[in-house]
């Protein structure tokens, strides 16, 4: 039993190591942020008339509304027809009172700005548009102080050209539309969209109420919205751009202003880029997050999974359902629709998508930030939880600053290349933890393998047949190009699957680490096929020891991995120290383990070291790392002295590494690279028994699975009529 206090001097550098960057400090990465502000820059062109000047002296025309009459001065250049108002010529409009069943339409014949001033209206149309902006230059709605404005639609249109599918929402632009002011400004788009233009849609303030059967905000080649609080309730997307004929536009910008959506689809959705600075921002996409995501690998089947498809979202089929049927007229002309019609991301981007400010509260059935190429994330404080995955790039993700708290998720962060350079992420999961995989939704299902593939998945008899040299060299390849570096930055994992996971490579320069989880033996909390290079930074992982590795030999830094014989109970105190009674961490798990790996700058060659387990510390503790001070009370586990760069130990002492399993989990096929995975024995046993025509059957059925045709169950059903049985959670080895 052991009762030591510490010394000063080691207290102070053990926590300026390990708190370094600690929760609390301002991560916000100023030069990324920037380069954000010059792409918005360089994107959008804000005038001065976009923001809400006085419009009293700029001779204004007034435009009394009055049921089904309007009053207004005979020599302006206005036609009221059939119900409809049409504004003929620029200049400014202000409009009060009631217009009932009837359209607003601003048919320019100049060049001139049309400026709409909503003075307290009410503008309702049940056949087809409220405001129809059918030709101007640009058209600018503003909100006077202190009013508020009701825009509203029906839920059928009537058409002059049906095949046109215009106008597709309550307040409907071909040009560029700019909205501001201090006013109010109430939306009920019962037929489609709520706020939609052609070109450009930008918000400069205002308070901006949309419900809508569809999609809220639209804007087909940019919206851009530096200030407001906007509120949108939608059936589809909550704020949209759609432009995928030109690279350089369908972007959204936001650089301020509070937001609170509810989508049916995606919260934000920019077909080409999202670029975010600054603001409030409240999402729900797709109903929210399910109360659980379960984990599809660690339970029975090929399909890793327990839970119905038809009732967990992480596993319904994508299915090209339109949600609302008055959406197909502008999907026809525009051709922009997502083809994923059940998308529920919280913020979306088909190329590139930045934070660099901003707090965000996003809950999602779908990934919560999602882009099909590259996330940035430099500053902001985000707050996540999501059925899928938290953070999901296909390309590459880069964390370089702010705080991202993923509460619950399948996956915390996913992408084929992670980058952490700064910043704080906390991540809970039921599976992954962090996942370089990369691809679309590189999550995905595996099938199962069998004994003649050698570790490939199985694609009917004659799949050992695709071990050839050519798909190694492919293989290989993909290995060496997924990478997760961290360079610093404070990172915690609370995950069920593997904590850390590389699908190639993983190396570590500096930041501090901490993971916590698998309990499960079927994962492990490093996972990697490539390689793990340590050379600074610390790192502390506790979980189960079926799939256990530690970092590769080659390592510049030094670290420790501890197999227990028995498993230990959450809480358990992992205290390690030197032979001088040096802390180099004292830490408390925050699951179950079996098997704890400890690197820090603080492990020397050629030192002793002392383990201790249990017992209880007096000082404060971050995420279980307790500040260095008071230890007591511990038992003594193991003592030994470090030879090699990593030090493999179990309750006698230092022993040998573990073996790989098939596929070299430790690296490429088992070869020096990093420290290899336990035997796993034969992967393809479950199926081994199975002769030609019955495996082709299998294969079939379960190819149908994945393609949605077959629910799960209709599957299993088929499965076991051919005499497949699958074993139970605790059959894995």
């Amino acid at each position: 039993m052991k009762n030591r206090y510490l010394k000063i001097a080691a207290a102070l550098l053990s926590t300026s190591l390990l708190f370094a960057c600690s929760k609390g400090a301002d991560t916000t990465d100023k030069g990324s942020n920037k380069e954000i502000m010059d792409q918005i820059t360089s994107a959008v062109s804000y005038k001065k008339e976009d923001d809400y000047t006085d419009w009293k002296n700029e001779t204004p025309t007034y435009i009394e509304l009055n049921g089904t009459e309007a009053e207004f001065d005979q020599s302006a250049a206005i036609i009221v027809k059939d119900k409809t108002l049409t504004i003929k010529t620029g200049g400014v409009y202000v409009l009060s009172g009631k217009w009932d069943d009837g359209q607003i339409a601003i048919d320019s014949e100049d060049k001139n700005t049309v400026r709409i001033v909503l003075n307290g209206v009410e503008i309702n149309n049940t056949e087809n548009a409220a405001i129809n902006i059918v030709n101007a230059e640009k058209t600018i709605i503003s909100l006077h102080e202190g009013t508020s404005n009701r825009i509203s639609d029906g839920e059928d249109y009537h058409f002059d050209d049906s095949s046109s599918g215009e106008p597709n929402a309550a307040i409907f632009s071909k040009d560029d539309l700019t909205i501001n002011g201090s006013g109010k400004l109430i939306v009920h788009a019962n037929y489609n969209n709520g706020i939609s233009s052609k070109d450009d849609l930008k918000i400069t303030g205002g308070a901006i109420e949309v419900h809508s059967a569809d999609d809220g905000l639209m804007g087909r080649d940019l919206v851009a919205i530096k200030g407001g609080d906007i509120t949108v309730e939608a059936g589809g997307d909550g704020i949209k751009s759609t432009n995928d004929k030109d690279s350089s536009k369908g972007n959204i910008a936001l650089e301020g202003g509070n937001y609170d959506i509810t989508a049916g689809s995606d919260g934000i959705h920019a077909i080409s880029s999202l670029w975010i600075t600054d603001g409030s921002y409240k999402v729900t996409a797709g109903g929210g997050s399910p109360e659980t995501v379960s984990n599809r690998e660690n339970a029975p089947g090929p399909w890793g999974n327990n839970a119905n498809p038809e009732t967990d979202p992480n596993l319904k089929p994508k299915e090209n359902l339109d949600l609302n049927p008055n959406s197909n007229g502008e999907a026809n002309q525009e051709n922009t629709e997502d083809t994923e019609s059940t998308s529920a991301k919280g913020l979306k981007a088909g190329a590139e998508l930045a934070v660099g400010g901003g707090t965000f509260a996003i809950d999602s059935s779908d990934d919560a930030v999602h882009s099909n190429r590259d996330v940035t994330i430099a500053g902001g404080e985000l707050t996540i939880a999501t059925g899928d995955d938290g953070v999901h790039a296909d390309t590459s993700l880069r964390i370089k600053g702010g705080k991202i708290n993923v509460t619950k998720s399948y996956e915390g962060i996913e992408s084929k290349e992670i980058i952490i350079s700064d910043g704080e992420v906390h991540i809970v999961s039921s599976d992954d933890g962090v996942n370089v995989g990369g691809g679309n939704d590189g999550s995905g299902f595996r099938m199962p393998m069998d004994a003649e593939s050698n570790g490939q998945e199985s694609s009917g008899a004659n799949s050992g047949q695709l071990n050839t040299a050519a798909q190694e060299n492919n293989e290989q390849a993909s290995t060496e190009e997924k990478m997760l570096t961290i360079n610093d930055g404070y990172i915690t994992v609370n995950a069920d699957g593997d904590g850390l996971d590389s699908n190639g490579s993983i190396e570590m320069t500096g930041g501090t680490v901490i993971v916590n989880g698998p309990t499960s033996d079927g994962n492990g909390p490093l996972d990697y096929d490539g390689s793990f290079d340590m050379s600074g930074g610390f790192l502390i992982a506790a979980g189960s020891s079926g799939m256990v590795q530690a970092a590769s030999e080659q390592s510049a830094q030094n670290s420790l991995l501890m197999t227990y014989p028995d498993t230990q109970k959450a809480g358990t105190i992992v205290h390690l120290e030197d032979s001088e009674g040096t802390t180099i961490t004292t830490f408390a798990p925050k699951k179950d383990y079996q098997s704890v790996f400890i690197s820090s700058p603080e492990l020397s060659k050629d030192a002793s070291y002392v383990l201790y387990s249990g017992g209880s510390s007096k000082e404060s503790e971050q995420d279980g790392l307790f500040k260095t001070g008071k230890y007591q009370d511990g038992t003594k586990v193991v003592e030994f002295t470090i030879s090699n760069s990593v030090t493999w130990l179990n309750e006698s002492g230092i022993t040998a590494g573990r073996s790989a399993h098939p596929g070299g989990q430790g690296g490429p096929g088992g070869n020096a690279g990093g420290q290899k995975r336990p035997e796993m024995g034969n992967s393809g046993g479950m199926f081994g028994n199975l002769d030609e025509e019955t495996r082709e059957k299998v294969q079939a059925i379960m190819e149908q699975e994945r393609a949605g045709t077959l629910t799960r169950e209709e599957a299993q059903t088929q499965l076991q009529e051919l005499g497949v049985e699958f074993p139970g959670p605790g059959g894995r080895q």
